[in-house]
């Protein structure tokens, strides 16, 4: 039996703050093949990610500084900005 507390957990940094976190702790963006930026709930879709804080001040510097754009190496069309802006509003904290 594998001892749990000896096990590697995946860090990964916040585009946004800079906060570095576990894996599960962070909400992984992906930019599918077809440029569209999603919110990939599983962490396993194919395509370039980036990680953001579950927090809504993060994810307004992500989309307002253009760090999103630049860490997926892409340009995001006002449509699927918008998309992203409510999923903030909706799910996330305030902090």
């Amino acid at each position: 039996m594998k001892n749990s507390r000896n096990r590697h957990l995946p860090q990964r940094t916040c585009i946004a703050c800079r906060r570095i976190d576990e894996k599960k702790g962070l909400i992984r963006l992906v930019r599918t093949g077809d440029g569209v930026v999603e919110v990939d709930v599983s962490g396993k879709k194919a395509g370039r990610g980036a990680y953001l804080c579950p927090r809504k001040a993060c994810w307004e510097m992500a989309l307002k500084k253009n760090r999103l754009e630049y860490t997926l190496r892409t340009k995001i069309c006002e449509e699927n900005r918008q998309i992203l802006g409510e999923y903030s509003h909706k799910s996330l904290e305030e902090s």
